[in-house]
């Protein structure tokens, strides 16, 4: 029975500990931090620990539940995944591109510095190419060259 009786006691000397921090200043300028003010200044509430007369905290300050961290993170991980694959991609596009030009420069060099180029058709019967296809292909090349090679 005294356990409960005391535990009584200190139950209610804790709502005490509920109590806000008031400011206030004085006539001679010093600054003061009570928790009862008197009764003929105009106090500040510093802090209210109990809440009471607080507004309601914003929405943004709510713990979001487990469903909408969730949401969040999968979008977070789908945008994530969507920029690596366009990356990729890019970088794909990228070394075909200087893949691409690296080849047309190779035909453009060859096609200007060999007097003579032979080629085999689909019969696998060897031709020796003339100007105008050389012309041609040279040309083709140059192009390859503009579009590629930046």
């Amino acid at each position: 029975m005294r356990h409960f009786l005391a535990t009584l006691v200190l139950a209610l000397f804790a709502l005490n500990a509920h109590a806000g921090l008031s400011k206030w200043v004085d006539a001679d300028g010093k600054v003061h931090y009570s928790d009862t003010p008197p009764p003929d200044v105009a106090a500040q509430t510093v802090r209210d620990i109990a809440g009471k007369g607080t507004a309601d905290a914003p929405a943004s300050s709510v713990s979001k539940t487990y469903i909408e961290r969730e949401a969040e993170w999968k979008k977070a991980r789908q945008q994530k995944d969507d920029a690596a694959k366009k990356q990729a991609e890019q970088d794909k596009q990228a070394e075909a591109k200087k893949n691409n030009c690296a080849a047309a420069r190779e035909n453009a060099r060859i096609l200007e510095d060999s007097p003579r180029i032979s080629t085999y058709d689909a019969n696998g019967d060897r031709t020796i190419m003339d100007d105008a296809s050389r012309t041609q292909n040279l040309e083709n090349a140059r192009k390859a060259i503009r579009e590629n090679c930046n």
